[in-house]
Parts: C-alpha cells; structure tokens; sequence
C-alpha cells in the first residue's frame, strides 16, 4: 500500500512540474533497473486500480502512457 502512495505522491509531483509521470519517471524515482520495469508497470496498474492516478490521455498505445492524479 506505501509504494503505491509513493508512486501517487510522484505522480503529484510529476503534475505540479507539468510533466506527467510515466513508467520510466517513476522507475528512475525508485531508482528500479530498466530490465524491472514490469514491476513499476504493476505498481502503476495498482495505483490506477485504487483510483489515485489515472491516464493523462487513455488512447495512447501502453508505451506511451502518461499518468495524472486522479484530482487533475
């Protein structure tokens, strides 16, 4: 539950700098080698799911994926 709070807090952060957060922002904010970055896609999976964040524009392909806070 705390990492998917971190990845929302990044999430805010990432907005407030108008830039929205992706798999690779967060992966590098925990500092997760790119070969793991399956394990970032599930935290970000979980925190769509527990309706903190949600995708900046939901037709893009799963690659290009940006993410907002849920508020924004």
């Amino acid at each position: 539950m705390a990492i998917q709070r971190a990845a929302y807090l990044h999430c805010v952060l990432k907005y407030l700098d108008k830039s929205p957060m992706n798999n690779t922002t967060l992966r590098e904010r925990f500092g997760v080698d790119e070969k793991n970055s399956a394990m970032i896609s599930r935290i970000i999976k979980q925190a769509v799911q527990d309706n903190r964040i949600k995708p900046y524009d939901a037709n893009v392909e799963t690659k290009a994926m940006r993410y907002i806070p849920i508020w924004a």
